[in-house]
């Protein structure tokens, strides 16, 4: 049976390929090794002026896999191109309601029990509707409005059986010379984790638990409460938001808003997870924000998140502030550092065209760091230069943040949100309480470092011992080289004592850390420096 649902899904893009212009680009590969030719006229498809918009189209008519992919595509126009990116961005992830009759089965399937038994009230008619699910409105026994989003019968397998198709093609058409260079199947493996996360609605439960530890101490940012006990992979229970939608907000005329005081709290916010928390809303447009009373910022549909470790986001900061000070060689020197640039590159050409870009967006009368962001990849891409999915994707949530922002107040200034946060966090990297705050870490990390040295020792003292080691010195360097060595063991020992002395809580204290763990360090700071002094002075 899943063969056949396979073959027949398979028959179905397959006609929407011809039906769109695709057929004879895609079957070129199979035509030429059936008939070699060298006059084989080239069928240069990327060429074609139609191309988004057929794209688009049959994105739209294939349903909701494509849908998403085109969804995902739409913010990656250093890959795609700014004109597919553009059209994608018009895909529509809607399809028509399921029957309460249906919502009813999946509710008591998956809750395990009588919907009037879990529920006081439920409505039969949905509240909004898209490809994989539907939200409807209801109330709990305990007296609680809320609302639930129900996941669509078969999309999972549907979903699956798509992927199979599209990574099959993908692989096709990646050995094409024209498309080899948007790694296709990277792209693929990409949307199979993403589109998996979000038709999982455990993984909506734990974003929501975990935005709303973020934002415990902050009375002015509202995350929707969950209902863990109302929710599955395919059912999800949460606070039902009585605000007034963003959008609104915005056309609002109303003295009933503050919007300057919207738009920094919807900066600030954004910043502290980007910058700080290294876990943001990658999708925060105005149709994903609420106004409660007292002008209180609410996110809502939280599928997918952004996640930075810590290293990216700290270069992220870097970064950031290195643009907003127009800082050509401080960025092009950060992007390599990054990894993201090979040093080996000539740089000149890029240093010319981000001086045009930083001139033409960050100014007074520009766009702001929206366009920046938006030309930077673009810029990118004209360099054959991929950047990686976390920047893409920061990138993009940072211009839907600016659009929102700057829309409430056109005055607003992302700068001025960023640079406080982005300098408590730099500054913060030179603090010596945060460098050795994690504590168990690096005891962790001597500890494993002492075990692996110790057997790493005896071994070496054995085979010399048996004289199946020979050691070779120029007796003239002998004295320098045991000194030097004297010195780095010195150090070692001082730094791995030091570091076992930090979990010492009682005795004299220095910047609530033991006094002798801190004699012990600047003691081997100043040792370091010495020996560094001495290396450069015998260079």
């Amino acid at each position: 049976m899943a063969d056949k649902k396979k073959i027949q899904r398979g028959k179905e893009i397959n006609s929407a390929l011809i039906k769109y212009g695709f057929g004879k680009f895609i079957n070129r590969s199979i035509k030429s090794k059936i008939f070699p030719s060298k006059e084989e006229e080239e069928y240069s498809i990327l060429l074609d002026d139609e191309l988004p918009l057929n794209l688009r189209l049959m994105f739209q008519e294939l349903g909701t896999s494509f849908i998403k992919l085109g969804q995902l595509l739409s913010t990656r126009p250093d890959m795609v191109g700014d004109n597919i990116a553009t059209e994608f961005e018009k895909l529509q992830d809607d399809n028509p309601p399921i029957s309460y009759e249906e919502v009813k089965g999946i509710i008591e399937s998956e809750l395990n029990g009588n919907i009037d038994d879990l529920f006081a009230e439920f409505s039969e008619e949905s509240l909004a509707t898209a490809s994989i699910g539907q939200v409807h409105m209801a109330k709990l026994h305990t007296g609680e409005k809320v609302a639930v989003k129900v996941q669509k019968s078969g999309i999972a397998d549907t979903i699956d059986t798509d992927l199979i198709i599209m990574k099959n093609l993908a692989a096709k058409l990646h050995k094409s010379d024209e498309l080899r260079k948007f790694n296709l199947p990277g792209i693929m493996d990409a949307f199979d984790h993403s589109i998996h996360i979000e038709i999982d609605y455990i993984n909506e439960l734990i974003n929501m638990k975990q935005l709303e530890r973020n934002f415990a101490d902050d009375e002015t940012i509202h995350i929707p409460i969950a209902y863990s006990q109302y929710c599955t992979s395919k059912v999800l229970t949460m606070e039902f938001v009585e605000g007034t939608k963003m959008q609104d907000v915005i056309e609002s005329d109303s003295d009933e808003f503050d919007k300057p005081l919207i738009a920094k709290r919807v900066l600030d916010s954004f910043m502290q997870q980007l910058l700080l928390d290294g876990f943001f809303h990658d999708d925060p447009h105005a149709g994903n924000m609420f106004v409660l009373d007292d002008n209180v910022l609410c996110y809502i549909d939280l599928g997918t998140v952004g996640i930075l470790d810590d290293d990216f986001r700290k270069e992220l900061c870097d970064l950031l502030m290195l643009v907003g000070d127009k800082d050509v060689k401080g960025v092009i020197n950060q992007f390599i550092y990054m990894g993201v640039l090979d040093y080996t590159m000539d740089t000149t050409d890029l240093k010319r065209d981000l001086r045009d870009l930083f001139f033409r967006y960050l100014n007074d009368d520009a766009g702001g760091l929206n366009d920046v962001f938006d030309k930077l990849l673009s810029v990118m891409q004209d360099y054959g230069i991929i950047l990686p999915n976390e920047f893409a994707t920061m990138a993009r949530s940072l211009s839907m943040i600016e659009s929102v922002s700057s829309n409430l107040d056109p005055n607003v200034d992302m700068m001025a949100s960023i640079e406080p946060i982005a300098k408590t966090e730099v500054k913060n990297r030179t603090n010596i309480k945060t460098l050795l705050s994690d504590k168990k870490g690096s005891l962790l990390y001597y500890k494993n470092m002492l075990k692996s040295l110790l057997p790493l020792l005896a071994n070496s003292i054995h085979k010399i011992e048996n004289g199946d080691m020979s050691i070779r010195f120029e007796l003239d360097s002998l004295d320098r080289i045991v000194s030097k060595f004297s010195l780095v063991v010195i150090i070692a020992a001082l730094l791995i004592s030091s570091s076992l002395v930090m979990t010492v809580t009682r005795g004299p204290m220095l910047f609530d850390m033991p006094l002798i763990a801190v004699i012990g360090y600047v003691i081997t700071l100043i040792l370091s420096v010495i020996g560094i002094i001495n290396y450069l002075y015998s260079r």
